[in-house]
């Protein structure tokens, strides 16, 4: 029913508009897949490059982005070393949305070389810098396509909890745990 007066045919069509917002905004990053990140923006779009010296470690690397046959893609390289209590490189994003509570999981389109990498998300429970939610992914020399289903993220660190997608603040691609040159080229991340 549309209102006769003109304070009510006003009131009404910014209702409407509120409404749409509403409905557009909490579908956002629901069922369909959403690109968070095809790097299109350079790294300056939030990624930031830390490694293992902020905790006495000694591994050392560095993110480039790089463009090949016309994709854009970040590259994560360096040398991961566990000596002095170390043990990572990796490039990091702090989230300005938050995923649907009825998202999937993340799908990655990536190439490495042959090595393992993971993915950590650290939600708003996490209180120290070694909590999160990891998920790991063997990669090879070509591009493929990797999905990791949330029920694949395990809390590390004494992080506590179950994982909710929703309260995901922050992402982190990283070379971790082992001793090996790292190299990981990223050219899009989807929520799924």
């Amino acid at each position: 029913m549309r209102p006769s007066r003109p304070f009510e045919a006003i009131t009404y069509i910014w209702f409407m508009r509120w409404i749409y917002a509403l409905l557009l905004s909490s579908t956002q990053l629901g069922a369909e897949p959403v690109i968070i990140e095809d790097f299109g923006d350079g790294l300056d779009g939030g990624w930031r490059y830390v490694r293992d010296r902020v905790m006495g470690g000694v591994s050392d690397g560095q993110a480039l982005l790089l463009q090949e046959a016309g994709l854009t893609f970040a590259r994560l390289e360096g040398q991961v070393s566990t000596a002095n209590n170390g043990g990572f490189i990796q490039i990091r994003h702090q989230l300005d949305v938050s995923f649907d509570a009825a998202s999937t999981g993340l799908s990655l389109r990536v190439r490495g070389n042959g090595e393992r990498y993971y993915v950590h998300l650290r939600p708003t429970s996490s209180r120290r810098p070694w909590q999160f939610f990891q998920a790991g992914f063997d990669t090879n020399g070509s591009w493929q396509e990797i999905t990791l289903p949330w029920s694949k993220f395990v809390p590390q660190g004494g992080l506590q909890g179950a994982f909710d997608p929703s309260e995901i603040t922050s992402m982190g691609l990283v070379a971790y745990g082992a001793d090996y040159v790292a190299q990981l080229d990223v050219a899009k991340i989807k929520v799924e």
